[in-house]
């Protein structure tokens, strides 16, 4: 009896840990930068990480669920761990290239570029980021440049995507800024 109530025990302990992914290192052992992803590609109802749950939720809007109002998302959108923007502890947003990648997923990245939105007059980043593995990658460029040169039809679809993905209609594309600009702002952002 007192075996199976030790078990019972063990087991309710390993089910209540949770991976608090806001705590996660930026950066891997191997000195890559990390991305946890929230809103697999392919989407259309938006999925963010709830810091005091512990778990990932719908994002509400009004009550209710948010849902993109125009295409699903073009990459696995989520954010960069131990990196805080607001006093909300909202992470900063990355938006990784590549194939869909369950909601949890822990991806090593690149950082190839950042889009400026404004919404509401606040300036909004979004980090643009590849795979680091180039098994994993569908776009073969790792800097903004190669972005630039070979993908100039990501780069629209994305600054398309960026300015029409929010059914209110008040998010304006404002520009693109370079990996090393991207960099910066994670840096300006991680929790020490």
């Amino acid at each position: 009896m007192i075996r199976h109530t030790l078990y019972l025990l063990l087991l309710l302990a390993l089910a209540s840990c949770q991976t608090d992914y806001t705590k996660l290192p930026t950066f891997t052992a191997n000195k890559q930068l990390k991305a946890v992803i929230e809103t697999p590609a392919g989407n259309t109802r938006t999925l963010v990480y709830d810091r005091e749950k512990k778990e990932f939720v719908a994002d509400l809007d009004a009550g209710q669920e948010r849902e993109i109002g125009f295409l699903p998302y073009p990459g696995n959108m989520g954010f960069i761990p131990s990196t805080e923007i607001n006093k909300n502890g909202r992470g900063l947003e990355v938006l990784v290239l590549a194939e869909r990648r369950e909601t949890g997923s822990e991806m090593e990245v690149i950082p190839v570029g950042l889009v400026q939105l404004e919404k509401n007059g606040e300036l909004r980043h979004i980090v643009i980021a590849v795979p680091s593995r180039p098994s994993e990658r569908r776009i073969d460029a790792t800097n903004f440049e190669g972005l630039s040169k070979n993908y100039p039809g990501a780069k629209a679809i994305l600054q398309i995507w960026f300015s029409n993905f929010n059914k209110s209609g008040n998010t304006k594309f404002v520009g693109w800024r370079d990996e090393k600009f991207a960099e910066k702002e994670i840096q300006r952002w991680m929790k020490l």
